[in-house]
């Protein structure tokens, strides 16, 4: 297996090439959480892993509580399943405190003033209540608890991290709170060696091959437990030495000779961050734009590889986008830009205005 069969082989686990799925929840169950930290770049991340979907199907089942968003894994806004995210908090928070400390005593959040914050956002979203951060900061203030900025993104994130708070439905574009155990839908708990199998399985079956350090970096867990989490699920993944690292993938999965589909992919996608190591998907990136440092942006995608960049401005009843290739691609490829924009046009429901030339 080369750098290209590896790119190519994530293109379908992370079903950008014939996905398997046909809704929202089916696909975040399959990757266990995605990275959600720009909203509307993430609802296209899902969007365009799904046939014919657009952006209103996704609002709907966010609304509805069918997918949350929060702060899980590393310490950013992650899209999670509702049956998923209490384990998974259960399993990752610990290692997300221990990073957030430093940033705590940094904004003199002591464990009794976040325990107490926690259990005032806890008493004021009872009920069925949903309140956005503005609504809460002012209820904080009343209880003389000065929290603005990144003093109260920390204290809100302490009580997404203790399982009292996730999202709400939003009220027009506004972002709300509600109380977990008011939001969630099922109650059930499972043993932290579940959870660590339950996620390594998910991690390496959805984004295979990839190896121990990537995982690790993903999930935020330690080396160790994310040894442990592979050691575990062992009978579903097969192993394969590349440049002397191991990777782990779906034994049963068949590389296709190219994945001849272009992708629009949106900052801080799963294809980006989900590795570690990127080495496998920038072959062209380095050949042709080799002095240029890779920057998180929005990608272009063709056969696994990163071939450009483009951007996207939207407006109340259109959107302006502009792309750009490391080097001139032929015809065939500007077909395949095209089929790309026009599913991102599907997905939003608005003309897209190519602003190219």
């Amino acid at each position: 297996m080369k750098n290209s069969d590896i790119a190519r082989s994530r293109i379908i686990n992370q079903q950008l090439h014939d996905t398997r799925f046909k809704t929202v929840s089916e696909l975040i169950k399959w990757f266990g959480a995605i990275q959600a930290q720009e909203y509307a770049h993430a609802k296209w991340a899902l969007g365009m892993r799904l046939n014919n979907i657009n952006e209103s199907i996704i609002e709907i089942a966010f609304n509805k509580g069918e997918l949350l968003r929060t702060h899980i894994l590393r310490p950013t806004w992650h899209f999670v399943h509702n049956d998923d995210i209490r384990w998974m908090i259960a399993l990752t928070a610990p290692r997300v405190k221990s990073v957030n400390a430093f940033m705590y005593r940094k904004m003199e959040l002591t464990n009794n003033l976040l325990n107490k914050t926690t259990d005032i956002l806890a008493k004021e979203l009872e009920g069925g209540k949903y309140l956005t951060r503005t609504a809460l900061n002012k209820v904080l203030a009343k209880k003389n608890i000065i929290a603005d900025g990144i003093r109260l993104s920390c204290i809100m994130m302490q009580a997404e991290l203790n399982s009292v708070i996730c999202s709400g439905p939003r009220i027009g574009k506004q972002f709300t709170y509600a109380l977990l155990d008011e939001r969630v839908f099922s109650n059930s708990i499972i043993s932290n060696e579940e959870a660590l199998a339950s996620l390594a399985k998910r991690y390496f079956l959805s984004r295979g091959p990839a190896s121990i350090k990537d995982f690790s970096t993903w999930s935020g867990l330690t080396i160790s437990d994310s040894k442990k989490g592979l050691e575990m699920i062992k009978s579903h993944v097969t192993k394969e030495v590349i440049e002397g690292e191991e990777y782990y993938f779906d034994p049963v999965l068949s590389i296709t000779e190219r994945a001849k589909k272009m992708c629009l992919l949106p900052i801080y996608d799963e294809y980006i961050m989900g590795y570690k190591n990127r080495v496998a998907i920038l072959d062209i990136k380095n050949k042709y734009a080799p002095d240029t440092a890779f920057v998180f942006d929005n990608t272009i995608i063709y056969d696994g590889q990163i071939i450009g960049t483009w951007k996207r401005t939207i407006h109340k009843t259109s959107i302006d986008l502009e792309y750009s290739f490391f080097q001139p691609q032929p015809k065939e490829y500007l077909k395949l830009v095209t089929h790309a924009i026009k599913q991102y046009e599907r997905f939003h429901d608005l003309p897209v205005n190519v602003m190219n030339g």
